[in-house]
């Protein structure tokens, strides 16, 4: 069967194109999603505009999306592979919704810019592994590891333009594009300045308010992965992780950190390996020893606990009293509605040895939500008492959302930003996509627990103790 572009697939299955409204698509460039859902946005296909509502409304209604871990999967073996096939290529970056960091997406997109694109999507055309779904003069759309790829490649002279587009989501380009006379600029920031609004981090383009935040002035400085001094939350083989606690720490002191914290599940979890209190102090002597070799990295010992039915924690107040620093999770809803899954929440942000709820919604990206608390509750339980609320980097968490972390910190909670990492390769990726989920709440560097020092950390969990 001859490979094609998944749109076109998808809109045949759906009974909602023949052939000759894909080649009414196809000359206006309409090959993935973003494409259909940009040209709506825009007004401008020459094909059916409501045939081709119908036809994104109906897709949309069936994403079939992949999660964010996932594309940076595929991601982390192209880029490198492209950048050797292109030598030319500079400023070769993922754009769409991985740029967005949105937790799902249906498309991956990446930009590049050369002075020659057609000796560059030559190159890529060659590319092994890659199979060749559609080509045109400065785009190539390739299937790498059974994910669609859109690679864009741009002349510097219209790269910001290319990257301000296919970044998305479409609604906003739409808007963004009707302020500005329809030119193609170097620069991202010079879209936006076209356009009279300073230029929006990707990740806040999403946001209901954003155009409005923008005509104000009123966009801070987002924290950034650069302003992360420690990781607070991540996990060995003394509990559920991949990799021992030696090659753990030596891969967070390998990311220049100035502080870890190592946190395996308590022994009641629902984790594949828990800690016993003889396993615990192991752990500690271990970490002693670690610490002497590591003097530089200041390395906190610390456990996650699970919240339990009654809204206890499932370790004696003496063991945790012993470590540096105590995470607390809501993993079982134990069939408990609204009320007594925020009571269970609120009890331990009042535990004086908690230090940080982690995952507080206990999202499952792409398979649930969240649990259904008293939001406003928590946020203002946790600035109140002094108790962290994080934002979880791993890819089946990103939790807090966007949305919630925005909520959070206007509450005045501390939001930690963590990789709860179980494998030494994942903990930057990981780090990075909690960035990416707190830069979708407007999240500040100031607003977040571990952009601060190994003093001021220490400080924090002395001060909620001494409640």
């Amino acid at each position: 069967m001859t490979a094609e572009p998944y749109l076109l697939r998808r809109l045949r299955e759906l009974g909602a194109a023949d052939a000759a409204r894909e080649q009414a698509l196809l000359r206006d460039g309409i090959v993935t999603l973003a494409d259909l859902e940009l040209a709506i946005a825009d007004g401008r296909p020459s094909a059916d505009a409501t045939a081709l509502a119908d036809a994104a409304a109906a897709i949309a209604a069936d994403p079939r999306p992949i999660g964010l871990g996932r594309a940076w999967d595929v991601l982390e073996h192209f880029l490198p592979a492209l950048a050797a096939a292109c030598p030319d290529l500079q400023g070769i970056e993922p754009s769409g919704a991985v740029r967005r960091s949105e937790p799902l997406l249906t498309g991956l997109v990446v930009v590049a810019r050369t002075a020659d694109p057609a000796r560059a999507i030559d190159a890529i055309s060659r590319m092994p592994g890659a199979t060749v779904l559609h080509r045109a003069a400065r785009r190539i759309l390739v299937l790498v590891e059974g994910q669609e790829l859109d690679v864009r490649v741009a002349t510097p002279d219209e790269y910001g333009s290319v990257l301000f587009t296919t970044t998305g989501p479409a609604h906003h380009v739409a808007e963004v594009l009707k302020r500005r006379p329809p030119r193609l600029l170097a620069s991202e920031p010079d879209v936006y300045a076209q356009a009279g609004l300073p230029w929006l981090p990707p990740e806040t383009r999403d946001s209901a308010d954003v155009m409005e935040r923008a005509r104000q002035g009123s966009v801070p400085r987002l924290v950034d992965r650069d302003d992360i001094r420690g990781d607070l939350h991540m996990h060995t083989t003394y509990s559920d992780g991949r990799e021992p606690l030696r090659r753990m720490v030596h891969g967070a002191h390998a990311l220049g950190y100035e502080y870890i914290a190592i946190t395996d599940h308590s022994e009641h979890a629902g984790a594949s390996r828990t800690l016993t209190p003889e396993l615990l102090e192991r752990q500690r002597a271990e970490i002693a020893q670690l610490r002497h070799e590591l003097p530089r990295l200041a390395i906190l010992h610390g456990i996650e606990v699970d919240i339990m039915p009654d809204g206890s924690l499932d370790c004696p107040d003496e063991i945790l009293a012993s470590l540096d620093i105590v995470l607390a999770s809501l993993h079982d809803a134990a069939g408990h509605d609204r009320r007594s899954l925020t009571r269970r929440c609120l009890a331990a942000i009042e535990h004086p040895l908690v230090s940080v709820i982690t995952h507080p919604a206990n999202q499952l990206v792409g398979r649930r939500a969240g649990y259904d608390m008293d939001y406003p509750a928590i946020y203002a339980a946790a600035a109140a008492s002094g108790t962290a609320l994080e934002i979880d980097g791993a890819p089946s968490h990103l939790d807090l959302s966007g949305e919630r972390a925005r909520d959070a910190v206007a509450a005045g909670a501390t939001v930690v930003i963590d990789s709860d990492c179980h494998r030494v390769r994942s903990l930057d990726r990981q780090m990075r996509m909690g960035v990416g989920t707190a830069r979708r709440g407007w999240v500040e560097a100031r607003q977040v627990l571990n952009t601060r020092s190994i003093a001021e950390v220490r400080a924090f969990v002395t001060r909620k103790r001494r409640r």
